[in-house]
């Protein structure tokens, strides 16, 4: 009976003075010589990790998204919307193995899903997944994801005209008034404001917090910042209304007290009222907040650091919004 290999191993091979990795009748030759044993060993655990890859085949995109779900994004202020690009990329890619991801494939996800934006992020969430699964469960073999084009930046912003007209539409949603003005104030993001709560808000300091201390930090940077003299008389106000409530934005009526997850129903509604385009969404007041301070001409640093963007994407997308903005050089002679 044949005895059973003992696994990759280390040989040093004298006639060619190089190491060499002996798998049985496999032989693997390094370009070590005898003093490089640390680079060989390195080279030895290389070799076992991609000879132990887990197959394309074998492994359910639906169990790689479950495991992203359980393990990074729970918890997450933004796992509402997250978990809602999820389930779409489970809809479609969950009964389908990581072999299945070719560029035709994600082609026809990307038509299916009818949209540049929105298959862009959902797609990301794909990749981050692999990504996750790779470096935490086993190793595998992280086909290339093709992305849709990245879509130009977006230009709406409203006016404050246009803002009043939304505000007096929402007037019979005290939810939805209460996280436009939070946007507006702010130009948080989405999932910041709809998370928001009293504990994290420090009247009397004038601070909020638009994270609880200690949260894990990510890409998308949501800061402490400063409340503005407008923004405190609001929050004032509604302190004097909730009392011990925590959260800020939450249901009323049969559901009174519990979180709002989604606002999207409740800000159509608004919107068709106030006679805005389909343009308007909610992120429209990041853009909106990012731009009238670019129009003021507050500094680009402290403009950045209150948004939580950096420097460059907001020169990028908003600086020829400033009045000086290319002053010199349209007159240079």
């Amino acid at each position: 009976m044949p005895r059973s290999s003992s696994g990759p191993k280390l040989w040093f091979d004298k006639a060619r003075d190089r190491w060499t990795i002996s798998d049985g009748k496999s032989k693997r030759r390094t370009n070590c010589r005898r003093d490089e044993i640390r680079a060989a060993e390195k080279e030895l655990k290389a070799y076992i990790a991609e000879k132990h890859t887990v197959e394309k085949t074998s492994t359910a995109i639906a169990d790689i998204l479950m495991a992203y779900i359980d393990e990074v994004i729970t918890g997450k202020v933004s796992e509402p919307d997250s978990l809602m690009m999820i389930r779409r990329l489970n809809a479609w890619w969950g009964d389908k193995f990581i072999a299945d991801i070719t560029p035709a494939k994600c082609k026809a996800y990307i038509a299916h899903r009818g949209g540049k934006t929105i298959s862009r992020s959902e797609l990301g969430y794909l990749r981050a997944a692999l990504k996750h699964w790779h470096k935490n469960h086993a190793p595998i073999l992280i086909p290339t994801i093709t992305m849709p084009d990245r879509p130009p930046a977006r230009e709406r912003w409203l006016t404050r005209s246009e803002a009043a007209r939304f505000l007096w539409a929402a007037r019979r949603s005290p939810h939805l008034a209460r996280f436009f003005i939070i946007g507006w104030y702010t130009g948080s993001r989405r999932t910041v404001i709809l998370n928001m709560k009293w504990s994290l808000i420090k009247i009397e300091d004038r601070i909020m917090f638009r994270k609880p201390p200690g949260s894990v930090q990510t890409k998308k940077r949501a800061p402490p910042l400063r409340i503005g003299d407008r923004l405190l008389s609001h929050l004032r106000r509604w302190k004097r209304l909730d009392g011990d409530k925590e959260l800020l934005i939450r249901f009323a009526g049969a559901n009174r007290g519990k979180a709002i997850k989604q606002i999207d129903r409740a800000w159509k509604k608004a919107r068709v009222a106030a006679k805005l385009g389909t343009d308007v969404t909610p992120h429209v007041l990041r853009h909106s907040r990012a731009t009238h301070m670019m129009r003021q001409g507050i500094d680009p640093w402290s403009a950045a650091q209150f948004l939580g963007m950096s420097i460059k994407l907001l020169e990028t997308t908003y600086g020829h919004h400033r009045p000086d903005w290319q002053t010199d050089a349209s007159n240079a002679e």
